[in-house]
Parts: C-alpha cells; structure tokens; sequence
C-alpha cells in the first residue's frame, strides 16, 4: 500500500510519487500522512517537507515556503508557493 504524493509550485509539478508517508509542517503544528488518512486541508508554514519512501526508511527532506496541503481520496497534495531546490 502507498500514498500517492504530489508537490506543486505555481511554476510546476515538482514532484509526482508513491510513497510510504509524508510529514508536513502544517501552520498549526507537523503531521503526518499516511494511506487512507482522513480528507482534510492545512495551511502549511516554512518548513521541510519529510518524504518516507518505504517504511522505517530515512526521511528525504525538501524546504518549502507556504502554501496548502490536501489530502484527498486520491493523496496528498502540496501546493507550495516556494520550493528550495
């Protein structure tokens, strides 16, 4: 089982992928997302993004500046206004 993890800027998709879990810095606090977690929507603050591509692996992190995460039936999306490369 996989999550289905898309990170957005308003210039493009940065990334498309299945992953086991994401934890984002959401404004009100980190959380993490997992497959079949709750719909919901989250502002998101100046963080790093943790990408777990299988589980108990080491985290990829990638910093991001603002923006909303949704998760939906079909994943996790975040549309972030910055994406540090």
């Amino acid at each position: 089982m996989a999550l289905h993890f898309e990170l957005v800027t308003p210039e493009k998709l940065v990334r498309s992928e299945d992953v086991q879990m994401v934890v984002v810095p959401g404004a009100e606090g980190e959380f993490g997302v997992l497959e079949g977690h709750a719909p919901f929507m989250s502002t998101i603050r100046d963080g790093d993004v943790q990408v777990f591509k299988t589980e108990g692996g080491s985290p990829e992190t990638i910093a991001v500046r603002g923006g909303f995460a949704q998760v939906s039936e079909q994943g996790l999306t975040v549309l972030a206004e910055h994406v540090e490369s």
